[in-house]
């Protein structure tokens, strides 16, 4: 269930168990809150995406950008993070190429997931040492962004206990899950990040057995609220909570003003002779 959290920078939409949370370590809030760019890479295939992310965390250890939100959906992908067990992925690769489903094993945290249009999946690179060094608050705090976002559409998401992501009561069969979290750390530095469902086909879950738990399906924004929802709705309500859990200022940015940070800090320092 939701309530404020109750604190000096309480938010409606907080979720109880974030005010536990925050009892002993406020809210990093402050007169001067550090810039987070976001940038929305519209579709993109998984590989360029994670391809992004690793120029992005080299450049972020360096402190040659600000930390970054980037937004993004994928075509139809399935991912296996690396203690996923493969034997949850239940298509041949015959029905993936007949599905034109890709398949990516990766480095992040978390079992198998799938990935596809209408689904909002969001890459924060933070430098974590700069908020706050605790990797189980971390995720706390990405499942608090898509319970706070879910709440302005009038949805109750919540935790559930020994797993991570966000859940909505399913009567007579216990949970769906809303949103998927898997990420990865290097020197405090962050990767990978949340894929929050939102017009996604879900049918696209039959084909694995999601994040490993047998006993559980997927859930869509769309299909909670009977009504057609875009991806440009869901999106700013996650910046926006983003933001406010991290402590951070959103600030758009494009794609190219993107790659042209990167550009910079990637070309080669010319020495005189």
């Amino acid at each position: 269930m939701t309530s404020d959290w109750k604190n000096p920078n309480a938010v409606p939409g907080a979720s109880a168990e974030a005010e536990k949370l925050f009892a002993n370590h406020p809210s990093p809030v402050t007169s001067h809150r550090p810039s987070c760019d976001i940038v929305d890479l519209g579709l993109l295939g998984y590989a360029e995406a994670s391809a992004l992310q690793k120029r992005l965390v080299a450049a972020r250890k360096s402190q040659a950008i600000d930390d970054v939100l980037l937004f993004c959906q994928h075509p139809h992908t399935i991912t296996l993070g690396r203690n996923g067990k493969h034997e949850n992925l239940l298509a041949s690769d015959h029905v993936l190429q007949q599905k034109n489903v890709e398949f990516h094993s990766t480095d992040r945290g978390g079992d198998i997931t799938y990935h596809g249009p209408g689904q909002i999946v969001g890459y924060p690179i933070l430098n974590l040492a700069a908020i706050r060094r605790d990797v189980v608050w971390y995720v706390r705090m990405l499942e608090e962004t898509m319970i706070r976002a879910t709440a302005e559409f009038g949805v109750t998401a919540g935790r559930v206990a020994g797993k991570s992501g966000i859940w909505v009561p399913k009567a007579n069969t216990g949970e769906e899950k809303l949103g998927a979290i898997g990420v990865h750390l290097s020197r405090w530095v962050t990767s990978h990040g949340f894929a929050y469902n939102v017009s996604t086909d879900l049918r696209y879950f039959d084909l694995i057995v999601p994040c490993g738990i047998a006993d559980r399906k997927a859930a869509s924004l769309e299909k909670l609220l009977g009504r057609a929802v875009s991806v440009n709705e869901a999106a700013p309500p996650l910046a926006k909570h983003f933001g406010e859990v991290f402590g951070l200022t959103m600030k758009q940015a494009s794609y190219p003003e993107l790659l042209e940070q990167l550009q910079r800090f990637e070309q080669p320092v010319a020495v005189s002779a």
